[in-house]
């Protein structure tokens, strides 16, 4: 099988190699390569040697040998080996040091191990690019482009320490990821009755903590921020339509028209039939 498209899955890799050898007896005598080739044996078992060095390989093994690594694969002479490959090179981006620690220390980091059983999504990563090749639809670009660059960065992983992958999370981040989550949730349900509890369900909070850490990161409670989203889609419906008063209070969450009639003039000094004919403009 092969995958021309994967040497244009990511921006800082070059695949020059996939491919999958059936379980059989076989053998490549000792050579060497300009690129990372990865091998993961999926059947049988055998012995990969790097510069003299034999390690034994069976079914779940991953093992790479880096650029100018003389290497040879043996399978067992009984039971075979089969195997999946990906060959390809890492180009520098900018984004990172590649002295610095982090998922790359594998692949680069002639200290770390060149074989490891330490696998994750790797069969289902190359399941998906091979199935995604054998019958490409609609979005098959985009989806090995994602996939490219999970396969190089899971494979990396692998022969990563742990420190290698360490990362410091910020904590305001989640925080900051709920409140625009319940923003979300305010705007896109303008029209429909919003009580703190659905809001609170939508980031799995309780009404207490959620009402407290949205008001603390905008600065306006949840139900005024509400009836301001409810307001200000009002005068934009008011100025953009021609829809009567009482259907635009309908499509702002408010039933009837009079609570949005008084709520509009509260929040912008005169009632929505002025405010339509002024242009949304208030004469002092």
């Amino acid at each position: 099988m092969t995958l021309d498209t994967v040497a244009r899955a990511t921006t800082f890799v070059d695949y020059l190699s996939w491919g999958f050898y059936a379980p059989a007896v076989w053998r490549n005598y000792a050579h060497t390569h300009s690129y990372f080739e990865v091998c993961l044996a999926y059947s049988g078992s055998g012995t990969f040697s790097v510069e003299g060095d034999a390690h034994e390989i069976e079914a779940g093994t991953l093992f790479v040998a880096r650029p100018g690594d003389v290497h040879e694969i043996v399978s067992d002479p009984v039971g075979g080996l089969g195997i999946a490959f990906w060959g390809f090179t890492l180009q520098p981006t900018g984004a990172a040091s590649a002295s610095a620690p982090g998922w790359w220390s594998g692949l680069l980091r002639a200290d770390h191990p060149l074989v490891s059983t330490t696998i994750g999504s790797l069969p289902v990563l190359i399941a998906t690019l091979a199935a995604e090749a054998a019958s490409p639809r609609s979005g098959v670009g985009e989806q090995l482009t994602a996939l490219g660059t999970a396969l190089v960065i899971e494979t990396s992983r692998a022969f990563a320490e742990p420190g290698d992958l360490a990362v410091t999370l910020d904590p305001a981040a989640r925080t900051t990821s709920s409140v625009a989550a319940m923003e979300r949730y305010l705007a896109d349900n303008l029209e429909r009755p919003v009580q703190v509890r659905d809001v609170a369900a939508v980031v799995h909070l309780s009404e207490r903590h959620a009402a407290r850490l949205f008001a603390r990161e905008t600065g306006e409670s949840l139900m005024a921020m509400l009836r301001r989203l409810r307001l200000e889609r009002g005068a934009h419906l008011l100025l953009e339509t021609d829809d009567p008063i009482a259907q635009v209070a309908r499509s702002c969450g408010y039933p009837e028209a009079r609570p949005f009639i008084t709520a509009f003039r509260r929040h912008f000094g005169q009632p929505p039939g002025i405010f339509r004919s002024n242009g949304g403009t208030l004469h002092l």
